[in-house]
């Protein structure tokens, strides 16, 4: 990272980052070249590995890219604040973010899908709910194993 002063390392300041993003944004690569979608997401930490959690539908460019190259990058940032100036170059943004790399996994166990999808709306909604059979086999469930990531915080 070039701006060392802004690089977070503390891994509480790290999960408080993430949990104050909403949004998360998946780069991958196809056959159309580079792609990148921001998705809801939820995440754990397993073992102090970060897994997120995203749902889709069951067919599409971005289940096609992952089940070609399960490699992706994730992006995602708040605490967006615009910070004035007197002259264009005073001005500046305050932010916080988290890059990383990690692997997909298309979930296929229903036990696992229901948990994802918990662990995806506790995060979006501070509620737990419960899923039926039937709601889990309507949408694909995708698990990222977040193998590295690095935090950045502009104050």
């Amino acid at each position: 990272m070039r701006r060392k002063d802004r690089q977070v390392t503390d891994i509480t300041e790290l999960k408080n980052i993430i949990e104050s993003c909403k949004v998360c944004r998946i780069g991958m690569i196809d056959e159309q070249g580079v792609y990148i979608v921001p998705l809801n997401f939820g995440y754990e930490f397993v073992d102090e590995q970060l897994k997120l959690y995203f749902h889709c539908a069951k067919e599409g460019r971005k289940l096609s890219a992952i089940a070609a190259n399960p490699s992706v990058c994730v992006e995602m940032d708040c605490e967006h604040q615009l910070v004035e100036g007197d002259i264009a170059c005073e001005y500046g943004y305050r932010f916080a973010s988290v890059i990383g790399n990690g692997n997909t996994v298309i979930v296929e166990d229903i036990e696992e899908k229901k948990h994802g999808l918990s662990v995806l709306m506790r995060h979006q909604t501070g509620k737990d709910f419960a899923f039926e059979d039937a709601q889990t086999r309507s949408v694909a469930v995708v698990r990222i194993d977040v193998e590295a990531f690095t935090g950045k915080r502009k104050q």
